[in-house]
């Protein structure tokens, strides 16, 4: 009876997931209506959207500081050479072709826009990274944030159409600044973490409950590696799965070194890092999680510490936070407490969203539908690493276990869901899912 209901259940929670992308790729959020197409308004002169500062959350976010071509920073720009944009590139050095990659992939749906738009009508580029100091204190073209912008024809007429096509396209913030130009900005961001939500490189190591350790990359359904509960209580956690996986990804990670004990820790900026309280001495419960962008030297990160014989986790001062270490390979593991022990340093399996137990919660079903194919399914002894575990042997459990790339299904559809119910100041402007940790 107990196998029937749940044989039941697992169809049930099939057919719900499957339909609920089925809807999604309807008419619209009212079901059965049919979506009459968008009518586009103009901006007005002077109009910006969304209708607060450039510069706050809401908009393209606060100044990260000046890019130059000698600078650490310069790589996280790159070169757009869209044949249908034109660059006025008037210092003759190509800086304007130069920008973040979130920047040059809203500009190049823009110029789809146009194109449509108008036939025949391009898009142009007056200004976009400057090199040169010519524009305002802390102007986001300094990071290649921010693109001036015209049509081909130069037709002023077209600009306040010009402005909501940006819009329409994805700019962060878009202004109809001067009747010459309309101004746009995206939100910061590195050419890594825009492309996968929060990861670790192949060459991080995990803690085996049968002892030693294992290469992040390695991880195989069955195995149980290192991780804590909600206590600050060490403990081992079934893999589950990899959240995101991308062997051959040659990936630009933070690197956050702890000062005593000392310890390194390499992922992307959406990633999750646990970080102690102010006045936390001990592993105390409730530690806040911070993307890796936002930790600052300073601030403490609990690592593995042995004292009289009892191996715990204690809060670790961080010695310094650099964006510049190139690795091989991007992993996201999933563990089933959401946790997991990373080179001895403490991190959550979640990225994206800034709250570690809300992904842990939106994960819950996931677990749930693991746990009963694990019951259903005929044990085995993984002699590949799993300390003979018994692991379920369902075709999705094969799937997981193989070279299979990308990022994860369930990953997807949450950060979908979450892009349509939260605020964009929730969700980590780099990642690309609630989904990689």
């Amino acid at each position: 009876m107990l196998l029937l209901l749940a044989r039941c259940f697992l169809v049930i929670l099939a057919s719900s997931l499957l339909v609920c992308p089925g809807l999604a790729c309807g008419p619209g959020r009212g079901f059965g209506k049919r979506r009459h197409p968008k009518k586009l308004t103009p901006l007005a002169y002077k109009q910006f959207i969304p209708n607060v500062a450039e510069k706050t959350l809401g908009a393209s976010g606060r100044y990260e500081g000046k890019i130059t071509r000698h600078s650490e920073r310069f790589k996280e720009l790159t070169p757009n050479y869209n044949p249908d944009i034109i660059f006025k590139d008037e210092e003759n050095t190509g800086a304007d072709r130069l920008m973040t990659q979130r920047c040059k992939d809203k500009l190049n749906a823009l110029a789809i826009s146009v194109m449509n738009q108008w036939p025949g009508v391009k898009l142009r580029v007056t200004e976009g990274w400057d090199e040169d100091g010519h524009h305002s204190e802390e102007s986001l073209h300094y990071e290649g944030r921010a693109v001036d912008i015209t049509t081909s024809d130069r037709d002023r007429s077209k600009y306040g159409m010009l402005a909501r096509l940006a819009v329409e396209a994805g700019f962060d913030w878009v202004y109809y600044e001067s009747k010459a130009h309309i101004h746009c900005s995206v939100k910061a961001e590195n050419s890594v973490a825009a492309k996968s939500g929060g990861c670790f490189p192949g060459s991080a190591t995990v803690h085996l409950e049968q002892g030693g350790t294992k290469l992040v990359k390695d991880l195989r359904p069955g195995d149980r590696v290192l991780a804590a509960d909600d206590q600050g209580r060490l403990l081992y956690s079934d893999f589950l799965t990899f959240l995101d996986r991308d062997e051959g990804a040659k990936k630009v990670f933070y690197v956050i070194e702890t000062r005593e004990p000392r310890e390194r820790l390499l992922l992307t900026a959406a990633h999750l890092l646990f970080v102690a309280p102010h006045n936390d001495s001990g592993p105390a419960p409730g530690p806040s999680a911070l993307f890796a962008s936002r930790v600052r030297p300073g601030q403490r990160v609990y690592v593995v510490a042995e004292r009289g014989g009892d191996r715990r986790l204690l809060p670790a001062a961080v010695h310094s936070v650099t964006l510049r270490e190139e690795a091989a390979g991007a992993y996201a593991p999933l563990t089933a407490h959401g946790t997991i022990l990373i080179n001895r340093v403490l991190a959550s399996c979640y990225a994206v969203i800034e709250e570690h137990s809300w992904a842990h919660r939106a994960f819950a079903p996931f677990r749930l539908a693991h746990a009963l194919l694990a019951a259903l399914a005929p044990a085995r002894t993984d002699g590949g690493g799993g300390g003979g575990i018994p692991a379920p042997q369902s075709a999705a459990e094969a799937r997981d276990a193989g070279p299979a790339a990308g990022i994860h299904w369930y990953s997807q559809l949450l950060y979908h869901i979450g892009t349509w119910l939260l605020d964009s100041e929730t969700l980590h402007p780099l990642g690309m899912a609630v989904t990689s940790s």
